[in-house]
């Protein structure tokens, strides 16, 4: 395989890989230090399974949105306090009132700790910093799919309409983390990524501690959000009850799917 794309859905939103990657050090039990969990539920956390937020629910229940080894679930406290349910409540009608739920209390809270995960790694700013869109997206200096999206994003690129910021990471090939390096050692890291792309040779070499330690965090974030293509770039959009969520587009995106995450038709 050239690279590591792989036949996938497109666009998918980021909190089914994500939770595999913040289960252990994300939002937990620890967020209720100050409203203490019911033993109950407290007992379910010491078998591994992290708790994120809790919500109201018919039928004199309390609920948890929840999560263990990356599947979602909500737990739902019994009135007395002393028992949990796990699974999907349903009502009079078959109607699922478990997945909003499961939307509002654990995919969205984990979508706001990996954008704010995605702006503290180490990335390269492509495009106007005042630009509008913010997409950040992981780049290999190997990968053939991440240069088609350089080119493919030029327009919105140089409209000042979309910044683009790189997350280096070295995965494709044996030189790829010294070439990331080098890159983000770089005098001005924009304008070396951007003479990559352009077709110049990158003569990888050792570098600072400091930068090849900047590429390894980049690639054990990219594991850690069950990630296995470059590119993957990650954009926010807002839903139509005004929150803001992200999607993810794996690998190189079809022209509608661009579009998509560009925001717009090319300027």
């Amino acid at each position: 395989m050239t690279s590591r794309l792989l036949h996938l859905t497109n666009r998918r939103t980021l909190s089914a890989g994500l939770m595999v990657g913040l289960s252990a050090g994300g939002l937990s039990s620890a967020a209720f230090a100050d409203d203490e969990l019911p033993a109950a539920v407290q007992a379910l956390t010491d078998q591994g399974i992290e708790i994120h937020q809790r919500f109201d629910a018919p039928g004199g229940l309390t609920g948890f949105g929840a999560s263990a080894q990356g599947q979602e679930m909500a737990v739902y406290l019994t009135p007395d306090g002393k028992h949990t349910l796990v699974g999907t409540l349903m009502d009079e009608n078959g109607n699922n009132l478990t997945e909003p739920q499961l939307d509002k209390h654990v995919r969205a809270p984990l979508e706001a700790k990996t954008w704010a995960l995605l702006e503290d790694s180490h990335w390269i700013q492509d495009g106007d910093t005042s630009a509008p869109r913010i997409i950040y997206t992981f780049t290999d200096p190997n990968c053939p799919y991440c240069q088609q999206l350089w080119e493919a994003a030029r327009p919105w690129v140089e409209a000042g309409q979309v910044q683009l910021r790189h997350i280096m990471v070295g995965i494709l090939a044996a030189d790829s983390p010294a070439k990331a390096a080098t890159i983000l050692a770089a005098d001005n890291p924009s304008t070396a990524l951007r003479d990559q792309k352009q077709g110049e040779e990158i003569t990888p070499s050792a570098q600072p501690r400091e930068y090849e330690e900047q590429v390894y965090a980049n690639n054990q974030l990219f594991e850690s959000l069950g990630l296995y293509a470059t590119p993957t770039s990650a954009y926010q959009r807002n839903t139509n009850d005004g929150s803001v969520r992200i999607e993810r587009v794996q690998g190189m995106p079809g022209k509608a799917d661009l579009i998509k995450m560009m925001g717009s038709e090319a300027p």
